[in-house]
């Protein structure tokens, strides 16, 4: 999948595939249980990835504001209680499930617009390739290890948000 080993473009992709799965979750004529499961998994293991490998590597660098990475790291909250809702709504393609779909779209969406133009640019503009590269392998390697634990599930979704 992934040709790059830079970090910016390893998380650019992933938005893009974000993009791609909520245009198959509104569609009545695609698998949208199965689209929401690819998403879950993805979003939390991006998330997580980001959080633990990405987001401490750039706080060093002083021309990548704290508070934004902060702030980033406080909207993968929200992206993953709207997911959480989302996931917790009994019958796909409900009112309900559509509304709560919508929740879910306007947070991820707000939170991959601002980390691209503020983060990601940071990183473009601040880090060398060989360190986004160091970065991106081992965000690769995080978001793989928690792909492979079911980590977009509801019961570990609701672990995450209630701790």
């Amino acid at each position: 999948m992934a040709e790059t080993q830079d970090v910016v473009e390893l998380i650019l992709q992933d938005h893009r595939r974000m993009e791609d799965l909520f245009r198959l979750m509104r569609s009545v004529e695609a698998d949208r249980a199965a689209a929401l499961r690819e998403f879950a998994d993805l979003l939390i293991a991006h998330a997580l990835a980001e959080e633990a490998k990405v987001y401490p590597a750039l706080k060093r660098y002083k021309n990548i504001d704290d508070e934004e990475v902060e702030h980033g790291e406080h909207e993968h909250d929200e992206g993953n209680k709207a997911l959480l809702d989302l996931l917790e709504v009994k019958e796909v393609g409900s009112e309900e499930w559509d509304s709560k779909l919508e929740d879910l779209v306007e947070a991820v969406t707000h939170h991959a617009d601002e980390e691209e133009r503020t983060i990601l640019n940071g990183a473009r503009e601040n880090v060398t390739m060989e360190r986004r590269e160091e970065l991106g392998a081992a965000f690769l390697e995080e978001r793989e290890r928690q792909l492979k634990t079911d980590c977009g599930s509801t019961d570990n979704v609701r672990r995450i948000v209630n701790p």
